[in-house]
This record gives C-alpha cells, structure tokens and sequence, in this order.
C-alpha cells in the first residue's frame, strides 16, 4: 500500500505519455513508439523537474516495467532460438566490449580524464548502460557526481542511437538479423536497443527486436566477471576500501525469468494465439519505460559536467558501432 502511495503519480504519468507514444508509433512507424516517449518524456521532464512526487514510480517504471517488458518477450521466443542466436553473437560482444574497455583507456591516458569516470563510461558504454554503472560504481567507490555524469553521457548515447541506428541500418543495407546483432552489440542500454529494434521493426515490418534483445541480454551477462575484475583491481589499489561483491546484488535475475518464459513457450508449444497479445503487451511496456528514461534524462546537466567524458562517450559510442559491423562483415553477417 505504501508503495502505491508513494508511485502511483510517476507510473499515471509513464502511462499517460505511453498511450500517445504508442498510437504516435503506429501513424509514424518510421520513428516508433519507444523514440516518441523519450522525446516527449524529456520536454515532460522540463515542467516536472523539481517535482519529486513523481520520482518513484518513475524509477519504477524504468528500472522494474522495462524488465518485466524483457520477461514478456520470453513468451514468444523459443528456447532454441536464444541459444543458438547468443552463440552466434558471442564473437561480436567479445569484440566491442573489449573495443569500448580499450578505447576508454587510451582517452584516460592521453586526456587525463578521472579515472572513476573512465571506468564507469567504459563499463557503461561496452555492456549495458546504467545498470552495468550502478553494479560498478559501488565495487570502485564511485561518488554520486561521478555516477550522475557517467550515467548522462551514456543516456545521451543511447537517445541518439535510438533516433538514428534505425535510419543508419536502412542505409547500410542491413538485413533484419544483422540489424539484430548491431542494435544488441552496438548500442549501450537495454531501453535503447528495443527502442532502436522496435522502430527497424516498424519500417520494415520485421522481427529484429526479438534477435536484438536476446544478443543484449547475451552482453549483459558480462556484467560478473567485469565486475569482478574490477572489485580485485580496485581492492589491490585501496585496500580501505570494502570490495566485496555480491553476486545476488549485481546478477540480473530478469534474464532468468526471460529463459524461464521461452522455455515454457518451448516446452508447451504455445500458439500464436497466446503468444501475440503478450508480445503486444510487452512493447506497450517497453515504451512506458521509454518514457521514463525520457523524464530522467536531464540535457542541461550533462552539458555542465564539461566535455571530456562525453568525447570519450563519443568515441566508446562509435568504436562499439564500427567493430560491431566489421566483426559482421567478416563472419559474413553483412
């Protein structure tokens, strides 16, 4: 009960941008549903910024609906399919994370830029956004200014792969798998790759978002040993420091309930009939999360932070893009 008290404003108002978003998406599927709600949630959140009644269900929405939008797409997913799929990717993810870790190293080296930072970005930029910071930040004894500028460099890295990769892919000749793989390797957080896929597949009338989340969810799974690695680079340098890691707090228990719900998708061999409204379901959740990723996205402060981390953004943003579609081209994906 207390939790409805305290939310309820923030999800009424995700909901009462979703509702516009998603029939926008459907008259304009060029730009899709998931890009409307961002944009209108970032002019929302010009009006609203000092209002911190809506705060939590807000995050909420952001954090716990965009999950339970992964879940839902399990449903029309087969188990086969996820395996087969995440190992296809496998090459591709070593690749960019591994891109984006090296490339924010050189920038720290050569720009000076603090090396908490550095890390954060790298992290955030090479695996899954904002959650791949929250589980790294307290492992390296990040300050909040530092979280706060890391998490709003990537965020602006993913509004802008959500608005262009779609357009970029088209251009590309992209086929709707290889879009698949380059949403899910290529761009930085969950929202933004369905929100790239989800828009591919409004102008093609494809299914990409299902390849795309299924090579995220894949990356994602990188968070462990990163941050792992991490915790005994950063225990070694500050013993002081406490560096231990749960493995409960950083695991993303979501994907478990993805593979759960493809399996019993598998298992039972269920319909289109059920499957379909689940999946329509889920990409209505999908741009509720848009929304609040929207409203939590402030431009203005990122601005002030100053332009060194959002260079190296920038070049971890790129390079990711660019091994992603020469590692393709070379296992013959283009």
């Amino acid at each position: 009960m207390d939790f409805i008290k305290k939310s309820w404003k923030g999800i009424l108002l995700c909901i009462c941008i979703a509702i516009p978003s998603w029939l926008l998406g459907r008259f304009l599927p060029v730009i899709g549903g998931p890009v409307f709600a961002i944009i209108i949630g970032m002019i929302v959140a010009y009006f609203i910024r000092k209002n911190d009644s809506f705060l939590p269900g807000i995050t909420f929405t952001s954090k716990k609906i965009l999950q339970f939008s992964v879940i839902l797409l399990g449903f029309g997913l087969n188990f086969t399919d996820i395996l087969s799929k995440g190992k296809q990717s496998l090459p591709i993810i070593i690749a960019t994370i591994s891109a984006s870790l090296i490339i924010a190293y050189i920038i720290y080296r050569t720009m000076k830029v603090p090396s908490k930072v550095s890390t954060l970005i790298g992290v955030g930029s090479s695996i899954c956004g904002g959650s791949a910071i929250a589980a790294t930040a307290p492992v390296i004894g990040a300050s909040d200014e530092e979280v706060a500028q890391s998490i709003s460099v990537i965020f602006l890295f993913n509004v802008i792969a959500a608005l262009i990769f779609p357009t970029l892919g088209g251009a590309l000749g992209l086929s709707n798998e290889g879009f698949g793989l380059f949403a899910g390797t290529a761009v930085n957080d969950t929202s933004s790759v369905t929100a790239a896929a989800a828009a591919w597949d409004g102008i093609h009338g494809s299914n990409a978002l299902n390849d795309a989340v299924i090579v995220k969810l894949t990356r994602t799974l990188a968070i462990i040993p990163i941050t792992l690695v991490l915790a005994f680079i950063h225990a070694k340098k500050e013993t002081s420091v406490d560096s231990k890691v749960s493995l409960k707090r950083i695991f993303p228990f979501f994907i478990l309930y993805f593979v759960l719900a493809s399996i019993i998708t598998t298992v039972f061999n269920l319909p289109a009939e059920i499957t379909a409204p689940i999946k329509e379901l889920s990409k209505f959740c999908i741009i509720m999360a848009m929304s609040a990723i929207g409203l939590n996205t402030n431009f203005v402060k990122l601005i002030k932070t100053g332009g060194k981390p959002i260079f190296m953004g920038f070049c971890c943003w790129t390079g990711i893009a660019f091994v992603s579609l020469v590692i393709q081209y070379f296992l013959g994906y283009l």
